[in-house]
C-alpha cells in the first residue's frame, strides 16, 4: 500500500516511475513475441465499455488491460504511476499536483494532454460510481503537462480514486469506441459473446506478452472444463475446485485469493431483515467452515465483516468469531422476533448462476438455515437480472455474491453502507455507522482514519448486516501453451503479464 505519510507518497511514486522507465528502457527497441492469440473466458459480459460507468467487478478486470488512471495498482498492492510520471501531496492531502508522463498516447494516437485528465475526472465524478470524486473542488491545468486536484478538505486516501480512467475529451462515443492508455486497445465486442482486443505497440510501458486476446462470455459454468479441455479457450480465473480437480495436466492452476468479500448480504429494508433479531440468528445458523469445506474445499479465508484479509491494516480477524454456531439460540431470538413453527420466517435468496461458488453457497446455506426452522428459496437468475433487480432496483430479500474493492482503500468496501450512499444495495441505515464513517473521511490522520475504519467494521459486524463468510480462493486455470500469470491484492487480470511459454 502507499505510505502513510505524503513524503513516503511521493517518494514511492517517484522510485516506482524511475523503475518503470527502466524497464521501458529495456524493452526499447524490441518487438513482443507475438502468438496466435489467446482466448479468456470470462463468467458474464461487461456491463459497460465506457469506464466511467462500468460498475460490475468482472467489467473493471477486464477494461483494466485498456483504460489507466493517474496512477494503477501493481501486483504488490501499491499505487504506481501510469499516464502521470509523478506526484506531489500536500501536507494537509488536500492538494495533489501531478506531471503527465512525457510522449504518453492514447489508442488513437493523440497526445494526452491535462485537459483530458481534467476531462476524464470530472466526467468520472458525474458518473457517480465513485463517490470519493465527489470532494473534488477545483482541478488546475496550467500547461498541457501539469494537473492539480483540489479537495473540499483534505483525503490521505484519496490517491487511490485517481486510478480513474483517463480519457480523450474529443471521444464524443466511449460506450462505443473505448479509447485509453492501457496495454491493450480495443477492437470489437459482440454482447454476450465476446470482447476483443489487440496489443497497443505505443504503449508507454513494457510491451503485452501477446498480441491478440478474446475474452469469450462463458455464462454456462458447467460448460468450462469440457471447453478448456477442447481448446476453445484457454485460461478460466475462477474454476471451482472440483473443476481444477478434473483438469489435465495440459494445465496449469495458479492458487491465490479472489480479495473480495463474499457474504449472504440481506436487503435490512425487506420486513424480517429489518429486525437486528432475525439477521444475527442467521449469522448463528451459518456454520461457516461448513461452507467453506462444501464450496472451496476450506480453502478460503474467513471473514467476520466487510473487509478481507489482503487488507491487513485493517482486517480484523477476531470478528470472525463474533457468532458461533448455535441452532438453539437462532431459535430463541427467531421466536422472539415472531417467528416459530407455526409462523417460520421465509425468504429468496437471489444468485448469479454463472456464478458457481456462489449457487453453491447459497444452496449450503439453505441447508444449514433449515435447521433452525427457516426455510429458503434459491432464485438463480443471469448476471444482467442480477445487476438490474438486485443491484440497482434493490428488488430483492438475500443474495450471495461477493463485493470487491475497486481501489486500493478500505472506503472503496466500506463507503457503500453508509446511510447515504447511491450503491448501498443493501439498504442499510445506521446513525453510528455514518458517524463513525464520515469521522474518518473528515481526518488526515492515519491512525485515526484506521480506527474509524475499525469501528465500521465492528458495528457491520455486531449489527449483523450481512451474513459474512469468505474470501474464496482462487484457482486459474491456463493451458501450459502460456506461462506469467500473476495474482494482484485486488479484482484485476493483468493479461499484459501473459506469454507464450518457451517452446
Amino acid at each position: 500500500m502507499i505510505g502513510r505519510t505524503a513524503a513516503r507518497r511521493v517518494l514511492s511514486l517517484i522510485v516506482a516511475s524511475v523503475l518503470a522507465a527502466a524497464l521501458c528502457g529495456c524493452a526499447g527497441g524490441k518487438t513482443a513475441k507475438d502468438s496466435s492469440g489467446i482466448t479468456i473466458a470470462i463468467p458474464q459480459d461487461i456491463d459497460s465499455l465506457d469506464p466511467h460507468y462500468m460498475t460490475a467487478a468482472g467489467t473493471k478486470e477486464v477494461l483494466f488491460n485498456v483504460f489507466e488512471g493517474l496512477v494503477k495498482p501493481d501486483q504488490a498492492g501499491d499505487l504506481v504511476p501510469a499516464v502521470a510520471e509523478d506526484v506531489t501531496i500536500s501536507e494537509d492531502a488536500a492538494r495533489y499536483d501531478f506531471t503527465i508522463r512525457k510522449g504518453i498516447l492514447f489508442h488513437d494516437g493523440s497526445s494526452v494532454k491535462a485537459s483530458d485528465v481534467k476531462y476524464s475526472i470530472l466526467r468520472c465524478a458525474e458518473a457517480g460510481i465513485n463517490a470519493s470524486l465527489s470532494a473534488v473542488k477545483e482541478i488546475e491545468t496550467p500547461d498541457d503537462t501539469h494537473v492539480s486536484v483540489i479537495l473540499e478538505q483534505g483525503d490521505a486516501d484519496f490517491l487511490c480514486n485517481l486510478t480513474c480512467a483517463i480519457i480523450p475529451e474529443s471521444n464524443k462515443e466511449p460506450a462505443v469506441k473505448p479509447i485509453g492508455t492501457g496495454p491493450y486497445k480495443f477492437v470489437s465486442r459482440s454482447p454476450q459473446e465476446n470482447l476483443i482486443v489487440t496489443r497497443f505497440d505505443d504503449y508507454w510501458g513494457t510491451p503485452a506478452g501477446i498480441k491478440d486476446v478474446t475474452f469469450k462470455v462463458e455464462a454456462n459454468a458447467d460448460a468450462v472444463v469440457m471447453d478448456l479441455e477442447g481448446g476453445s479457450i484457454d485460461m478460466y480465473a475462477r474454476v471451482t475446485s472440483a473443476q481444477k480437480d478434473q483438469l489435465s495436466d495440459k494445465f496449469e492452476i495458479y492458487t491465490g485469493a479472489m480479495n473480495l468479500v463474499q457474504a449472504l448480504y440481506l436487503n435490512n429494508a425487506y420486513g424480517p431483515f429489518s429486525d437486528v433479531r432475525v439477521r444475527r440468528a442467521l449469522c448463528m445458523l451459518m456454520d461457516r467452515q461448513g461452507v467453506m469445506n462444501f464450496v472451496s474445499d476450506g480453502e478460503g479465508s474467513a471473514i467476520g465483516s466487510s473487509m478481507y484479509p489482503s487488507f491487513s491494516k485493517y482486517f480484523m480477524p477476531e470478528l470472525n468469531d463474533l457468532y458461533e454456531t448455535d441452532v438453539e439460540a437462532a431459535k430463541s431470538l427467531l421466536a422472539e422476533a415472531g417467528y416459530d413453527s407455526s409462523s417460520p420466517l421465509s425468504f429468496t435468496i437471489t444468485v448469479p448462476s454463472n456464478y458457481q461458488q456462489h449457487v453453491d453457497t447459497a444452496q449450503v446455506l439453505a441447508e444449514q438455515f433449515a435447521k433452525g426452522g427457516v426455510e429458503v428459496k434459491i432464485n438463480s437468475v443471469e448476471w444482467n437480472t442480477w445487476l438490474s433487480d438486485v443491484y440497482s432496483a434493490r428488488n430483492y430479500e438475500a443474495t450471495v455474491v461477493g463485493v470487491d474493492a475497486s481501489t486500493l482503500s478500505a472506503t472503496a468496501l466500506l463507503s457503500r453502507f453508509h446511510s447515504k450512499a447511491g450503491n448501498n444495495f443493501i439498504n442499510y441505515n445506521n446513525p453510528d455507522y455514518d458517524k463513525a464513517y464520515d469521522k474518518a473521511m473528515s481526518s488526515v490522520d492515519d491512525s485515526v482514519r484506521t480506527e474509524c475504519f475499525k469501528e465500521c467494521e465492528r458495528i457491520l459486524a455486531e449489527d449483523a448486516a450481512n451474513v459474512y463468510i469468505q474470501d474464496l480462493p482462487c484457482f486459474v486455470a491456463l493451458n501450459k501453451k502460456f506461462t506469467g500469470y500473476v495474482f494482484y491484492p485486488l479484482y484485476v487480470q493483468d493479461v499484459a503479464l501473459l506469454k507464450p511459454a518457451a517452446q
